[in-house]
């Protein structure tokens, strides 16, 4: 694949998780983050991405988050469950996604706010439509994503190097 093939990165914020006496780590989803996991999920398999990848937080909500995601995926991209994406800075994930090998064309992140959000946010240099508005207005709740387009390597990504082409949120 060459380094002129438009990439994505999608960034998933966790569904809604339960609060409990148990470590910020450890927390469950909800009952809502159990209903609101599959329909984003839905969303993201309908979408046409081919995901070559998915990197998971690896706190509790975030790996209960893509269990009942990629569910309704057709196909299972192979799946990292990675320590550094909890209570990640924007600039330990810039760090992730220039690791990123460049066979893989379309990355998927199952991440925390304020990481998801700032992330998207940092890294759209324009978007289409109405979406980067409506991020910043609706901010970054629980089970949305967004999905930023750049070209060249995954070593280029960087503050404004993509294109915010999608925003979604369960509440519409």
């Amino acid at each position: 694949m060459s380094v002129e093939t438009p990439r994505r990165i999608v960034l998933l914020r966790h569904a809604k998780a339960e609060w409990s006496q148990s470590s910020d780590h450890e927390r469950p989803l909800a009952e809502r983050g159990r209903k609101d996991a599959p329909v984003a999920g839905r969303r993201l398999a309908d979408s046409g991405i081919d995901f070559d990848l998915a990197l998971c937080s690896s706190a509790v909500r975030t790996r209960e988050t893509w269990k009942l995601a990629v569910h309704e995926f057709a196909h299972r991209p192979r799946t990292v469950y990675e320590e550094r994406l909890y209570e990640a800075s924007l600039g330990e994930l810039i760090a992730l996604f220039n690791e990123t090998p460049d066979e893989v064309r379309n990355l998927l992140v199952i991440g925390h706010n304020p990481g998801m959000h700032g992330a998207a946010d940092a890294l759209s240099g324009s978007a289409e439509g109405d979406t980067l508005a409506r991020m910043t207005r609706d901010g970054f709740p629980t089970a949305s994503y967004a999905v930023v387009e750049f070209p060249g390597s995954w070593k280029s990504v960087e503050h404004g190097a993509g294109r915010l082409v999608e925003y979604w949120t369960p509440n519409g």
